[in-house]
């Protein structure tokens, strides 16, 4: 997971009443009393969850810590008294660690056991002021939909899920319209839309090799243009970072171990699957411009955008504007949404990261299309840049790769 200038990884830290983990150590030895969960000679649980947290403050990442899955609570593993004791017992050991985000819920709606969730996220916080906090929720939902004014909620968070248009697998309560399955741009400009305003990230897209609908193995899997496409479609419309899976990755599938969704290939193989190295041109391409001013806006696309596959997604900042088209099709651009008489165009690859120019342009709508035609897959940014600004470089191939702690306007 991309936050939109640092890097966080999702860790589900109990999945179970009690958890156990890859050492044989329980994540409770003694129900939810947790004085004497530190034994001395024994490296428990908590113990290697403190290690895996250190480890990703020296590496600079930090951790979404989803405190307790979903369907622990669903079962009533987990009592108001329970989540009280858990969450303080959490805040006190981690409070002091610089690279915590809390994740309440966990692939569960928010009117579900909503007073124990309610329970945890505000004992978390009354002990632990440092710390952002979100909720992760079910899929095709939004945590806007139910704690949206609630003081906890640092930011909001939506599931847009792994099923594709029309895939409705005979959900009796499905909350979005039918054949906007893979809209997750829908889910941002809905949250835009609440009052307070808060950020809003897609905490589960597809995976990258996880099969489309998720649960059957012989479906077609997601694959990286897939990838791609939720990635730029959820930040250009005004996401301030991405969620990025994979079906190996998340579940450290290695050799003789039992695989959920299919999976057949090691996660540290899965480490050379196309999309997850393509994720950092989006994070370099942000990092290239004004992070701050950047906002989304769709009255860039002048004309009629297109719909599903066609759909042209467009951000911008004072002096620059990114436009991201997936399936090539002829778009019409209003280059006066930003500043400058004259503007310098080009083509950026989400799949390679490389740039090319295309010359300067007056300042009107103009109409462009990727030159190798129309098709799905076929995904490219257009980049307008006031030609009296210096972001990039006429002459450049791809754009110089952006150090984490800064941005290209410094």
């Amino acid at each position: 997971m991309c936050y939109g200038r640092v890097q966080c990884v999702q860790v589900q830290t109990v999945n179970g009443a009690p958890a156990i983990n890859k050492y044989g150590q329980y994540s409770l030895v003694d129900g939810f009393n947790f004085e004497n969960i530190d034994r001395k000679g024994v490296y428990g649980y908590w113990d290697h969850m403190d290690y895996i947290i250190k480890t990703a403050e020296r590496n600079g990442i930090y951790i979404g810590m989803v405190c307790v899955w979903g369907g622990v609570v669903n079962s009533g593993a987990l009592t108001l008294k329970d989540a009280e004791a858990y969450g303080k017992f959490l805040a006190n050991r981690y409070k002091d660690a610089p690279n915590i985000i809390w994740i309440i819920g966990g692939d569960i709606k928010g009117d579900k056991k909503t007073e124990i969730w309610e329970k945890l996220a505000t004992t978390i916080k009354k002990y632990d002021k440092n710390h952002l906090m979100t909720f992760h929720p079910r899929g095709r939902t939004t945590s806007a939909t139910w704690f949206n004014d609630a003081t906890w909620l640092d930011f909001n968070m939506f599931q847009s899920g792994h099923r594709r248009y029309g895939q409705r697998n005979g959900d009796g309560d499905y909350p979005i319209k039918e054949n906007t399955e893979e809209d997750n741009w829908r889910f941002v400009e809905a949250s835009q839309e609440k009052s307070p305003l808060k950020p809003v990230i897609d905490g589960e897209p597809i995976y990258e090799e996880i099969p489309q609908g998720l649960h059957n193995p012989k479906e077609i899997r997601w694959k990286d243009y897939d990838v791609r496409r939720y990635a730029y479609w959820s930040v250009f419309a005004g996401s301030f970072g991405h969620t990025y899976g994979n079906n190996s990755i998340m579940q450290f599938m290695r050799p003789g171990t039992m695989a959920a969704y299919g999976a057949e290939k090691s996660w540290w193989d899965a480490l050379n699957d196309p999309g997850f190295n393509q994720m950092k041109y989006l994070k370099n391409l942000m990092l290239t411009f004004p992070f701050f001013e950047r906002i989304p806006d769709q009255s860039v696309i002048a004309g009629v955008n297109g719909e599903k596959y066609d759909r042209a997604i467009a951000t911008r900042g004072k002096d620059y504007l990114l436009v991201y088209n997936y399936s090539g099709r002829p778009m019409q651009v209003d280059l006066t949404k930003i500043s400058g008489k004259k503007k310098n165009v080009w083509w950026y690859s989400p799949k390679n990261g490389k740039l090319s120019y295309l010359g300067e342009f007056d300042n009107k709508i103009n109409t462009f299309q990727y030159d190798s035609g129309y098709m799905s897959g076929n995904d490219q940014i257009l980049i307008a840049v006031d030609s009296e600004k210096n972001y990039v470089a006429k002459e450049w191939m791809e754009l110089p790769f952006i150090e984490q702690n800064q941005s290209g306007n410094q």
